[in-house]
């Protein structure tokens, strides 16, 4: 089942990414899950919450997959995420998500990524910008 699960949290995610559905990414997420970041892990949020907050970030955003280590009711998923900021900058970043899961809902998701590289190339690119 989490193999499936994970693979669903894929396709919501590139609809979101593509089409800004939210409803389909929420509805894969238990009521209580915790869902969290880097950013965000001192105050988890819900999971429609979350993800709201998460595609209001980015002009454009699409995350590609490069490994996905799966168990009886976890996933680890290794990704780049790469677009363009609500300002017109463009980024790339790594990281991987955790997914705890539960039958066929997720009850946590947290994701580990290094936020000064991404902030880091938003912001020299806003300066080279200025500059230029």
């Amino acid at each position: 089942m989490a193999a499936e699960t994970a693979k669903n949290f894929i396709d919501a995610l590139h609809k979101l990414e593509a089409d800004r559905d939210l409803e389909t990414i929420a509805a894969l997420f238990e009521e209580s899950a915790e869902v969290s970041n880097v950013l965000t892990e001192n105050r988890p949020l819900n999971a429609r919450d979350f993800w709201q907050s998460y595609r209001a970030n980015f002009d454009t955003i699409k995350s590609t997959f490069r490994n996905e280590i799966i168990a009886d009711d976890r996933a680890a998923l290794e990704w780049t995420s790469e677009g363009t900021s609500n300002e017109g900058n463009e980024f790339k970043y790594d990281g991987v998500s955790i997914l705890e899961i539960s039958g066929d809902k997720i009850t946590r998701f947290c994701a580990y990524f290094d936020p000064n590289n991404l902030g880091k190339q938003i912001v020299d690119e806003k300066s080279a910008e200025a500059n230029g």
